[in-house]
């Protein structure tokens, strides 16, 4: 409950320092809109030349989008710094977070909140409400696979971002990673080769963020459903033992900072 009152604690607080500028919040959330739209935009243009692409059309197109769009902006408004994990442990600004009381990896996480997400969050609704008309039977169903798909870009990117422990300044291969989760979860697994394929469920877990979750809306199968909150769950608790490992290792950086 603790950390559920911490969790709620910095959503709060950071939502509030981000309407004490109203207008330069909704611009952030109109530009990220318009990015993920230019970007849909190459998909429609290729749908209208071909029918589908191994089996997919625009609409699964659109709800792959919808789900990664839905779950990259959930896993920024909660845990706005999980893609800074390797830039904070590498400069020394974890010391602030070993010296409080709540969990130190949590606390991280949840202390930032980016205000260009909730753009992310309100195109993944419009995309899968268009590429679904009528369908809202099963926007609970979207939502929740959403969420798992950006609590796998969360896990991964701790994961990714706590090898800082061990190889010092890892923030740049941190962040090629990260980009290839994201960038790779936008297409169907299914249009890559065997191998490859096979990577973006294991190495870069793609698959997991956005083909698996969008089969499951078109069709639903409890069994795949099992096994892709099972993977979230897994991933998530192998980033948590993972980070904790490295604290063994981390060097402070001496630093002194108030925060308010």
């Amino acid at each position: 409950m603790k950390t559920v009152r911490l969790v709620l604690s910095y959503l709060r607080h950071n939502l509030m320092s981000a309407m004490a500028y109203r207008g330069a919040f909704l611009l952030q959330v109109f530009g990220m809109v318009l990015n993920n739209t230019m970007l849909l935009f190459f998909w429609w243009v290729l749908f209208d030349r071909l029918p589908s692409l191994q089996g997919w059309n625009l609409t699964g197109v659109m709800t792959i989008y919808g789900i990664v769009a839905f779950g990259f902006g959930a896993a920024n408004v909660v845990c706005g710094n999980s893609f800074s994990v390797a830039q904070v442990i590498a400069s020394g600004d974890l010391d602030y977070y070993l010296a409080l009381p709540a969990d130190p990896l949590v606390h991280l996480l949840v202390s930032r909140m980016s205000l260009s997400a909730w753009g992310d969050l309100l195109f993944g609704v419009m995309v899968f409400l268009a590429a679904a008309p009528g369908q809202w039977a099963s926007l609970p169903l979207f939502l929740l696979l959403g969420l798992i798909a950006g609590l796998v870009m969360v896990g991964f990117s701790v994961l990714v971002g706590s090898l800082a422990f061990w190889i010092g300044n890892a923030d740049n291969l941190a962040m090629q990673a990260i980009n290839a989760l994201i960038t790779f979860s936008l297409y169907p697994a299914e249009i890559f080769p065997g191998v490859v394929r096979i990577l973006l469920y294991t190495l870069i877990p793609a698959g997991f963020v956005g083909s698996m979750p969008a089969r499951l809306l078109n069709e639903f199968d409890w069994g795949r459903l099992a096994t892709l909150a099972a993977f979230a769950a897994g991933i998530t608790l192998a980033a948590g033992a993972v980070f904790r490992w490295g604290l063994y290792r981390y060097e402070s950086g001496n630093l002194v900072t108030v925060r308010g």
